[in-house]
């Protein structure tokens, strides 16, 4: 078929930000782009992820900067939350959010279309009962909170509804040890809020390194949350206070006035006609897609969390540029995802690139490793009366010497790990750390003064 056969050069199903940016960039190619999104604008990173789950970090970061700033001699009642105050300001910049997103695909002459996209073949999408063709078709829908099917689960909200609670609970649950649910625990808990995390598996975190996740959960313990683990969630239900318990299987009980279900994010597939096309899913209902992201229909991409490859906007971004590159550039642009790196937005936070320790030494033997680790108590906090402590960790091949695994939890953690993941890519050594002069006094400089490996491995 000729391109002239077809509405559209592009056809984008799902405005969130591998959408709007693989929308955007093809319509700077100048082909004939459409996208078609049934909710706001900018997907689950502006509307119920990234943007506003930073905002309520920063504002329960404020509660404990108040408590602490007796030690430097500031005296006086501390501040009293206006929750109804902070919905508002929140719902106001996501609002702003918005028109960013609609200015920026209308400037690029990309045509918005409002409701849900489904396949009806390769080449064609139905939106309200409007049929349109397309050359290229991408699916970019992001992904769903995942809720266990147990006796009670209508009771418990997802991360979705969390910004836009009634009221500040005085008891929350969170079900779930991830990004999110780690998340939210701290956040409640630094607005005041008593937290009891509960997870069936023995650590937070899976698939962080080992000394992150220990110390992560020894440092939310100590800001006062309640870590339950080995505690799996058997069913949910109401009392007559009208509060809600959760019992597990061992018959132990959780009370609390919310309960959150962060127990994952699942591929954002459902009602979009996938099946009926013949677009192959794997067995989490992921999209297959190969190194072009494009799937056993050779007219239709996808990109983001619904194809499961990695689950973070940055990476979603950078997928959406080397596909539009592919389809319509001038060549190839390929994303690598070794070393990317991520931040998780607890009190304290957590940033890491590279390999885990453990990762590390399945690929280069036991010995064939070395790491170095330090924690410590940050100058802050020798005034604070806080008694948050900073882990900083490095993981070493010992046969080239260049860094393949870099950690942290603690104050800005993802601030310090952004300038950290540059010199991973490039190949930098342990020497090369070794001879960089350090800022002082931060926390960031201990990454450069590391020199006693760590002796208990």
């Amino acid at each position: 078929m000729k391109p002239e056969r077809f509405d559209y050069d592009l056809f984008l199903i799902g405005a969130g930000s591998g959408g709007v940016r693989a929308a955007r960039m093809a319509a700077q190619h100048g082909v004939r782009v459409a996208v078609a999104e049934a909710a706001a604008l900018g997907g689950t990173c502006v509307n119920a992820g990234c943007i506003p789950k930073k905002l309520l970090s920063y504002a329960a970061g404020y509660a404990e900067a108040f408590h602490e700033s007796a030690g430097y001699g500031w005296h006086g009642q501390a501040p009293v939350l206006d929750w109804e105050a902070l919905k508002a300001a929140r719902a106001a910049e996501l609002a702003r959010l918005n028109g960013v997103y609609a200015r920026l695909l209308a400037s690029s002459g990309v045509q918005v279309i409002a409701g849900r996209g489904r396949l009806e073949g390769p080449h064609t999408v139905v939106v309200g009962g409007n049929r349109y063709t397309a050359r290229h078709i991408v699916v970019a829908t992001g992904g769903v909170p995942y809720v266990p099917d147990l006796p009670g689960r209508e009771l418990a909200v997802t991360s979705d509804r969390m910004f836009d609670l009634p009221r500040i609970p005085r008891r929350l649950a969170v079900v779930g040890a991830g990004y999110i649910a780690c998340e939210f625990a701290s956040i409640f808990r630094g607005l005041g809020v008593e937290v009891t995390l509960v997870h069936r598996g023995n650590h937070l975190l899976d698939g962080f390194d080992a000394d992150v996740r220990r110390f992560l959960a020894e440092e939310m313990g100590r800001k006062g949350i309640d870590i339950k683990l080995n505690w799996t969630v058997e069913s949910l239900a109401r009392g007559d206070d009208g509060g809600l318990t959760l019992t597990s299987g061992m018959g132990a009980t959780c009370d609390a006035d919310v309960v959150l279900f962060a127990t994952g994010r699942v591929p954002n597939t459902a009602n979009l006609g996938l099946e009926s096309a013949g677009v192959q899913l794997d067995d989490k209902g992921a999209i297959v897609v190969d190194e072009n992201y494009r799937t056993n229909l050779t007219s239709v991409h996808a990109i983001g969390d619904v194809s499961s490859r990695k689950q973070l906007t940055p990476v979603a971004l950078a997928e959406a540029m080397a596909l539009v590159e592919c389809l319509f550039g001038a060549g190839r642009l390929s994303v690598d995802y070794d070393f990317i790196p991520t931040a998780v937005f607890t009190h304290p936070n957590v940033g890491t690139v590279g390999q885990t320790e453990a990762e590390a030494r399945a690929a280069s033997g036991q010995d064939g490793v070395i790491v170095y680790r330090s924690d410590f108590r940050a100058l802050r906090h020798t005034l604070s009366g806080s008694g948050e402590r900073t882990l900083v960790k490095l993981v070493v091949d010992k046969a080239t010497d260049r860094v393949i695994g870099l950690h942290m939890v603690g104050p800005d953690a993802g601030e310090v790990i952004q300038g950290f993941a540059v010199a991973l890519r490039a190949g930098a050594t342990k020497a090369l750390f070794d001879s960089t002069i350090g800022v002082h006094p931060t926390v960031a400089e201990e990454f450069v003064t590391l020199r006693q490996p760590a002796t208990d491995h």
